[in-house]
């Protein structure tokens, strides 16, 4: 089947979108977001990319980030990611959705924070765009350009699991997961989390100067904006997850986070955020063969599939 063959629809970003993404900082920056013209075949421009994931994925990134580096005091764990989370394709029957096509899941044997993610995005797929690469020191960082032909098969990666190794250098920030999660009348909840990184302008996934517990209010270098009305904050939390108009909203959270104001306690380990990467590029490994394995249109770094897009 040729790419121009698959089944993509034109984009269909509104003004309303265009007006969010103003409003939220996420364009502060000039020619940080692209928008597709008369396309229905997505052709981003050089330094552009679209990625596979789906919303609640890139919320599930995000909070990990936040947790890490606001409630755990550590760069954001590699190993850590690796005990709690798994890649799943997401499609229907025989079919892989070009967009939206991998989705992050925790494991099944994990107690995690019940983040209340909505059971549907209406209408997400069609809302496809382009975001600015920023270059890495290592290809290994960046999001591999499009290429609607490229067909890789699930990966090994998928469900890779931490080493014993990585689970005995982990299990001190298990520990304090749980604890965050069930320390009775400061209990951490996942919308908790959500609030926080939203209310304080900052956004988890953009590049930034300093990690999150450095935080230092209106004047920190990482807002992206002024602060949202209470009304608008609440908006937004209730569009990116379950909640409904009747749940209330945290107005913060049960932990304080780390920040300049509560700063790391004196001599906090600080462990690595990701291990040793090889010098010479892509690492290689084998494709899962599997009677569910079916062939995804997206580009492959490292096994993890980084084409298409979720808006």
């Amino acid at each position: 089947m040729a790419a121009e063959d698959l089944e993509w629809e034109r984009s269909e970003i509104s003004n309303q979108d265009v007006n969010l993404m103003k409003k939220l900082g996420l364009m502060r920056k000039e020619g940080a977001i692209r928008f597709p013209s008369e396309e229905s075949y997505p052709s981003p421009p050089i330094e552009y990319r679209l990625h596979q994931l789906t919303p609640n994925s890139i919320l599930h990134v995000a909070i990990f980030i936040i947790l890490c580096e606001c409630f755990l005091g550590v760069p954001p764990n590699w190993a850590l990611w690796k005990r709690i989370f798994c890649l799943r394709r997401n499609g229907s029957h025989n079919i892989a959705y070009n967009i939206g096509g991998v989705v992050i899941c925790v494991r099944s044997d994990v107690e995690y924070f019940d983040v209340k993610f909505p059971d549907s995005v209406q209408g997400w797929r069609k809302r496809w765009l382009y975001v600015h690469e920023e270059s890495a020191n290592s290809v290994e960082h960046n999001i591999a350009p499009f290429d609607g032909s490229a067909k890789i098969l699930r990966r090994r990666s998928w469900d890779a699991e931490a080493t014993e190794e990585e689970k005995t250098a982990t299990e001190a920030l298990m520990s304090r997961i749980h604890e965050l999660q069930n320390t009775r009348g400061k209990a951490l909840s996942g919308i908790q989390i959500i609030a926080y990184f939203l209310r304080i302008r900052v956004q988890p996934l953009q590049a930034r100067k300093n990690p999150v517990w450095t935080y230092a209010g209106e004047k920190d270098a990482n807002r992206l904006s002024k602060d949202l009305s209470v009304k608008d904050l609440e908006k937004l939390i209730r569009r990116i997850s379950s909640l409904s108009k009747k749940d209330p909203i945290p107005s913060s959270c049960r932990v304080e986070p780390y920040s300049a104001t509560n700063p790391l306690p004196r001599n906090h380990p600080i462990l690595p955020s990701l291990p040793p990467l090889p010098e010479d590029g892509e690492v290689e490994e084998q494709a899962v063969v599997t009677d569910d394995n079916q062939v995804l249109k997206v580009g492959s770094l490292r096994g993890l599939p980084t084409s298409g897009n979720t808006s």
